[in-house]
């Protein structure tokens, strides 16, 4: 007996399917089924990772390709025979995808008219509208239409089955069973109830009519399946599925051609590109090395027919260029002396040393991976650009499918079953989940939630259920696929919830299953800080600069001995609590140590142990060794220690045998192996690989955990030395031009980890000096102002204001008389409306009217004021109120510009007496080690990075500086109230060094919130 499941949607029917399309195709295969298709609702979201997991786990089983659509009261399932049927599917879901909002669609009669491969099922609905759409359907679609019946085991399903045999007969329609699948195992009922319940918006116990009455729309054995449906019926499923030729592998991605210029090949076009590219990067000569270079890799590209790849991006980069936009290639692409010469990456090949064969593998046969960033405030420009260039019909947007976390999870699982919300919140609000040694299971039961009721034990099952599972498809940050032709004929396209953007329907892993290229325009915030620094730097000395410029300059030592302090606050990549403790002991002083040192602060080093090893081989502490000349081949420029992403699968290769396609599975698996555990069948094959060729059991393991290490947050040398460059950049201007290195950055918040109020204590601290928000002199950005000694110093703009728009600040700017405003009725005369005079007086920005921010809001509250008769006057009202203290002051500036350019919070409690006695930031490194201490500062970042073994990482600024605060698990266990909401916080513990690297371990911590009152800077907490 055979059978193929002809109707099945995965979860990427949202919040209806309740299996993944993994799960559905593996049980299928359990189960002998010869074929399955996946038929989510107007969507084929999910067939590529049905697809990759039969072909990954080589699965004796047919995937179909196809979609469940709904018109009126019509429903039916299209499949794909052939590849044009597949086109027609995408054509139609395109369509009525594009006619609806995001996450809806209107499908319209003339799509099924049009269709003339696909094959169709057609569920009927057993009402009196059953026989009109069999005649339609018939009239449009003979000899390839199927009536497909389901059995579900529902009440008077008899009359069911007989309205469907007498639809067949008076018809002619051959009937084939249906499961109607929504779950690969019956197991799945009671989530499959609660997704129903959060499509419907209400608790399941409301919506029971709505609700699976058995677990019978679950793949079935054949034998159930035989006894619910005659064997005709089911053979008729295998005829269906035997003629569906069509594969997903077959599917070819063909590159625009309207780049190449008339009479030229792609190729020569390409190369001549690279030959002006060549003069500018090397305009003393090109190097005989760098030379030999080039030849390989364009041989390559053309040996591959990549040429229209490179030059889609090389289009995209002269348009940056054109406009000003400043942008930085990456990934792969810094590996590559071609695209250092189509101006693509600012990566001196000189610089870095690795192999073109990493780009581009004759081997690998994967498409090339350039991500270019874009300064963020302008990448719209460059998205816009692509849609104008290739329309709509060829230019969309990769997927990212949004995920249930936890917060979601239990939000809408604990609505579903009934939860009231306040509790959830109080869950969500107070369970520490940077505390990995302590599962939220156990929290939420601490926290009120009763583990022996029935709802309690479904709540924490439902809620580990969920998690993982698709809510939404997004949109990808950048990720763009363009075609020669329609886009639709290669993909189902859908509306974005951002105006003027479409999305396919895969992700970039299923761009990569299927290699299909895309082209990654990203957003970087600190290429918008590093092109305004570049025209501030012009504006005043008339110099201009670029990327390539300060690289081309080489190491400076002045730059990296400002590093090796840890000076580093709004440096791009190095300016992490983690990353400051690394820089004193590895010290970087080249570019290559950069490159290291952005990557080793990573959770695959650390937990691959690779990190203290790599700083004793650098500080000649321990001796470099290499198990066979092999392994040295690839760990070499990293001191016989495994660094990057690239080395891992490299030693594979090298060490253990893998093939390269083994390899690229390994490397598939990292990306995902904590959510689904793929990679830890390949321990076996490694460490037994290992042992084969004579290596130690022990190195074998070792490299099996870097790898588990790398996992999901590998780090490709590649990418390391792309944004390489840029920290370098930004330490150079922050060296060189520190106010301008801080304006800029303040102007392109938010980006980074640092608040402005933290940015301007660091300006403050490097001794520029910075000054208030003035209607006289301040305008909408931040300015780098010269003194009349020739220094820098930060005027603050109108934009620091809360709630305080561009528009009005232009105004102001333009009807600025040229002494300046003198009075209030002026700018009411500008015709600014109250809120916005009120801001402009709350922030201060008044003050230069001899009157302080109290008394100007008492006379804004005037409305004489706004009289024709009084806006002649220039008689100042009479003031009313006393000078404002300075903890009124401070108020009223974080609440009204989020910083103050006052005393410290700290300082002001100290003076006040508030305070117990304790040591400043800057008192520190005169502590000896292991002695204790008490500190005391504002929380302006908690850190939980996932190799840090449930420890926190504490900031505390206080008013000398920022302290680094060590919060052991047991700790925050303990004092969990203070942990997880204190913002002013007294910390009681013991001083650790090492060198240049001071820590306090936390041992009591005093929550001293309250003493704020309502000033609550806010802490930027990553997980």
């Amino acid at each position: 007996m055979a059978y193929a499941e002809l109707f099945c949607q995965s979860y990427f029917s949202f919040l209806e399917g309740a299996s993944s399309p993994e799960e559905l195709v593996k049980r299928a295969a359990q189960l002998d089924y010869e074929a399955i298709a996946i038929t989510d609702e107007c969507s084929v979201a999910g067939v590529v990772r049905a697809y990759r997991t039969i072909k990954d786990l080589n699965l004796p089983i047919k995937l179909i390709v196809g979609s469940f659509l709904r018109l009126n009261s019509l429903r039916v399932v299209l499949i794909c025979p052939t590849r044009g049927a597949y086109a027609e599917l995408c054509r139609t879901i395109t369509n009525a995808r594009r006619r609806a909002g995001k996450g809806q669609y209107q499908l319209a009669e003339w799509d099924l008219m049009s269709l003339k491969q696909c094959y169709l099922l057609w569920l009927p609905n057993q009402d009196e509208q059953d026989e009109y759409w069999a005649k339609w359907l018939l009239k449009y679609h003979s000899g390839r239409i199927w009536l497909g019946l389901t059995r579900t085991l529902q009440h008077a399903e008899h009359r069911y089955l007989a309205h469907c045999k007498a639809l067949s007969e008076q018809f002619s329609l051959p009937i084939c069973a249906c499961g109607a699948v929504l779950m690969h195992d019956a197991s799945r009922l009671a989530l499959q109830h609660v997704v129903t319940a959060i499509r419907h918006n209400a608790p399941v116990h409301e919506i029971k009519p709505k609700l699976l009455v058995n677990g019978e729309r679950a793949l079935r054995t054949q034998a159930k399946l035989a006894k619910l449906f005659r064997l005709e019926w089911m053979a008729e499923c295998s005829r269906i599925a035997a003629q569906c030729e069509f594969d997903l592998g077959s599917l070819r991605y063909e590159y625009p051609e309207e780049l190449v210029p008339a009479g030229q090949s792609a190729m020569e076009y390409l190369r001549a590109c690279v030959e002006v590219g060549k003069l500018q990067r090397f305009p003393e000569g090109v190097p005989v090395d760098i030379e030999s270079t080039i030849e390989k890799e364009l041989t390559l590209i053309e040996e591959l027919n990549y040429p229209y790849f490179f030059l889609t991006i090389y289009d995209v980069v002269c348009f940056a260029k054109q406009q000003g936009i400043l942008y930085q290639g990456r990934g792969s692409a810094a590996n590559s002396v071609v695209c250092y010469c189509l101006g693509i990456t600012s990566v001196d090949p000189r610089q870095i040393s690795v192999l073109f064969e990493r780009f581009i593998s004759r081997e690998r046969n994967e498409p090339p991976d350039i991500d270019v960033d874009f300064e963020h405030e302008r990448r719209e420009e460059v998205i816009q650009y692509l849609y104008k260039k290739y329309g709509r019909e060829r230019a969309a947007l990769a997927a990212t499918v949004i995920t249930y976390r936890f917060k979601s999870a239990v939000r809408d699982v604990g609505k579903a079953l009934g939860i009231p919300l306040t509790q959830l919140e109080y869950f969500i609000k107070n369970v520490n989940r940077r505390d990995r040694t302590f599962n939220w299971q156990t929290q939420v039961v601490e926290l009120g939630l009763c583990p022996e009721t029935l709802k309690g034990q479904q709540f924490i099952s439902l809620v580990n259920d969920i998690l993982g599972f698709p809510r939404h498809l997004s949109q990808h940050v950048g990720g763009f696929v363009i075609s020669r032709g329609p886009l639709y004929e290669l993909v189902a396209v859908e509306n974005a919830a951002m105006a003027e953007r479409t999305v396919i329907e895969w992700d970039k892993d299923d761009l990569e299953t299927l290699g299909l290229l895309k082209v990654d325009v990203l957003a970087l915030g600190m290429l918008s800080a590093i092109r305004k620094a570049f025209s501030y730097i012009q504006a005043h000395t008339g110099h201009t600069l670029s990327i390539a410029d300060i690289t081309r300059k080489q190491d400076d030592a002045n730059v990296y001995g400002m590093l090796q302090k840890a000076d580093t606050v709004g440096v791009f990549q190095i300016e992490s609590r983690a990353q400051m403790s690394m820089l004193p002991r590895l010290r970087p002083a080249t570019y290559y140590d950069l490159v290291i040192q952005i990557a080793i602060v990573r959770p695959g080093p650390i937990q691959g142990d690779m990190v203290h090893p790599f700083l004793k081989r650098r500080n000649g502490e321990e001796p470099i060794t290499y198990p066979s000349k092999e392994v040295e081949a690839v760990l070499a420029r990293t001191m016989g220690v495994p660094i990057f992403q690239e080395q891992v699968i490299k030693l594979a290769m090298v060490a253990a045998g893998f093939t390269g396609g083994e390899a690229d599975q390994l490397r598939r698996a990292m990306a995902s192996w904590k959510k689904n555990g793929e990679l830890l069948p390949f321990r076996d094959k490694l460490i037994k690989g290992m042992q084969a060729r004579g290596y130690q059991t022990s190195f074998a393991e070792r490299i099996f955990e870097q790898i588990c290490g790398f996992g999901e947050y590998g780090f490709p040398e590649s990418h390391s030395a792309s944004f390489a460059v840029l920290a370098y950049v930004s330490a150079w201007l922050k060296y060189y031009h520190p106010a301008v290195f801080y304006t800029a950055i303040l102007n392109s918040l938010p980006m980074g980890f640092y608040s402005a109020s933290q940015l301007v204590q660091d300006a403050k601290r490097h001794g520029i000096r910075v000054l208030p928000v003035c209607i006289n002199h301040s305008e909408y950005d931040h300015q780098v102002l010269k003194t009349a000694n020739d220094e820098d110093e930060i005027r603050l703009g109108f934009r620091q204001i809360k709630g305080f728009s561009r528009a009005i600040a232009e105004r102001i700017e333009a009807g600025r008389p040229e002494e300046g405003y003198q009075h209030l009725n002026q700018l009411v005369m500008l015709g600014l409306d109250k809120g916005g005079l009120a801001r402009l007086a709350s922030a201060n920005a008044l003050a230069c009217f001899g009157t302080d921010r109290y008394q100007t809001r008492w006379n804004l509250m005037d409305n004489a004021q706004t009289l024709p008769l009084y806006q002649q006057s220039i008689e100042e009202p009479v003031a009313f109120f006393k000078a404002p203290d300075p903890f009124s002051t401070l108020h009223e500036d974080y609440a009204t510009l989020g910083l103050s350019l006052g005393k410290h919070p700290i300082t002001l409690l100290d003076e006040a007496g508030a305070l117990p006695r304790f040591t400043r930031q800057q008192q520190l490194p005169l502590r000896p080690h292991k002695s204790i201490t008490t500190v005391i500062g504002l929380v302006t970042g908690k850190q939980a990075p996932g190799t840090a073994g449930g420890v926190t990482f504490f900031t505390l600024e206080d008013d000398t500086g920022n302290i680094n605060v060590v919060v052991w698990a047991g700790t925050a266990r303990a004092q969990k109230q203070a942990y997880l909401t204190a913002r002013l916080l007294e910390v009681k513990g013991i001083v650790e060094r090492e060198g240049d690297v001071i820590h306090v371990i936390a041992g009591r911590l005093i929550d001293h919130s309250a003493l704020l009152d309502q000033l609550k800077p806010k802490s930027r907490e990553f997980h």
